[in-house]
């Protein structure tokens, strides 16, 4: 699991691997810091971000 920053500047915990499946498009900026933003038709994935499941959505985990 990485931490991200979001275009929003939140938080979001993403699965460590990359995930043809996945819905948050994942990049480290120049700082090193890992970010995450979701892709749409205006701004599709770029060449630089790999596609991540949001962790919640595949934490074994999580309460029920």
């Amino acid at each position: 699991m990485h931490w991200t920053i979001t275009a929003a500047g939140a938080r979001l915990a993403v699965d460590a691997n990359p995930c043809v499946l996945g819905n948050t498009a994942v990049y480290r900026d120049g700082t090193g810091t890992i970010r995450s933003r979701r892709p749409t038709a205006e701004l599709p994935l770029l060449s630089y971000e790999r596609l991540h499941l949001p962790h919640a959505a595949t934490c074994i985990a999580r309460p029920s």
